[in-house]
């Protein structure tokens, strides 16, 4: 078992916050499929949050079946954060976890994310007050460092770890990489032996049980939290268990698996949102899922315009009808029409990009985020 302070975990694989995805319907279509116990929100701004904003709360929205469950707060006022802390430890939330890694500029120019790892006493100080406030966990989520030159997560872990966190999730790239390059193993590594006690679990790129299992072994790191790999496979967490607990190798879900949770998800869209609302924004959610279906021109065009759940059951019919011809004899589709498998950057050989099918990022440079 896995514990964050008073928080016994039963399973040390993770949903890592994902902006406008890792909402309830996500949670808990992921959850239904296994391998997975604690998820995180969405980053949430602590001061929305204490002004009772409509958003901040639909962002938090959960329910009895989606536990445990961790939001992520960003800020940068220690009071502000604190009071934010306490107000969900109020509402029943888990753990509360710090963002301090994410690159866009928004965030950090108001000394949240990324910035909190260029004032390490500033930003433990500000820790060991909420960890003072509230008796659930208080995790931090971190990179590398700002850039290569400034790679400060391992001394920031140390002193969170004085300042009381039960946990550190450390994504192996830098504020300056954002999303490009190679996930630097040997970096969570490093963070992995710098602290003592607390774990510390490992983020990047793990889009496959394999590379979750090269995360752990090559890193020390207690757990593996998954991002966009999860959205661009739902069943990464169960497949992950059971191929580090049997060894059994990954198998594909049959289209009909795929269809039949990304009906599930929908629902869960329209149950939130309402049957039009939610439909159009399980738009962006139904072109994740087309990227495992091989041939999927019809299905993304249709998904592109559907606006009710007649809609949305119109395009699957559409699309399983057009992608016929791309069958062999039993029914299966052609070895050419598969598409391809998915390599992590760290696995990758050096100075090579191997081929996959690669998980969409914000475009241009980080700055424009």
């Amino acid at each position: 078992m896995l514990r964050f302070g008073p928080l016994e975990l039963g399973s040390n694989l993770f949903l890592s916050p994902l902006a406008g995805y890792t909402n309830l319907p996500f949670r808990l279509t992921l959850r239904e499929l296994g391998g997975l116990d604690l998820c995180t929100t969405d980053l949430v701004n602590a001061r929305s949050l204490l002004e009772r904003r409509s958003r901040a709360f639909e962002m938090i929205r959960s329910c009895a079946a989606d536990s445990p469950l961790a939001v992520q707060l960003f800020g940068s006022v220690p009071e502000e954060m604190r009071d934010a802390a306490q107000l969900l430890e109020s509402l029943g939330i888990a753990s509360v976890d710090i963002n301090m890694g994410c690159p866009v500029p928004k965030v950090c120019r108001v000394g949240g994310g990324s910035a909190m790892m260029t004032e390490t006493d500033k930003t433990a100080a500000l820790v060991r007050g909420m960890v003072a406030a509230v008796k659930i966990p208080v995790t931090a989520k971190m990179r590398l460092g700002w850039d290569d030159a400034n790679l400060t997560a391992p001394d920031l872990a140390r002193a969170l770890e004085d300042a009381g966190v039960a946990a550190v999730f450390v994504h192996g790239r830098t504020r300056a990489q954002g999303f490009s390059g190679r996930v630097n193993l040997a970096g969570i590594r490093a963070v992995v032996q710098s602290v003592r006690t607390i774990p510390v679990i490992g983020n990047g790129d793990v889009t496959t049980p394999e590379a979750a299992r090269v995360m752990l072994a090559e890193t020390g790191c207690a757990g593996v939290s998954v991002g966009r790999g999860a959205f661009y496979n739902p069943w990464i967490f169960a497949q992950t268990r059971r191929f580090i607990d049997t060894g059994e190798p990954q198998v594909e879900p049959t289209l009909a698996e795929r269809l039949r949770v990304l009906r599930r998800h929908h629902a869960r869209y329209v149950e939130t949102h309402g049957d039009e609302r939610g439909t159009v924004l399980f738009r962006r959610v139904a072109s994740w899922y087309a990227r495992r279906f091989g041939p999927a021109r019809e299905f993304k065009r249709g998904a592109a315009r559907m606006k009710s759940t007649a809609d949305f059951e119109a395009t699957i019919a559409a699309f399983l009808e057009w992608r016929k011809p791309f069958l062999d004899e039993a029914g299966e589709l052609r070895a050419k029409y598969q598409p391809a498998p998915m390599v992590a950057s760290f696995l990758q050989p050096e100075g090579e990009d191997a081929a996959q099918d690669s998980i969409p990022v914000p475009k241009g440079p980080v700055e424009l985020w």
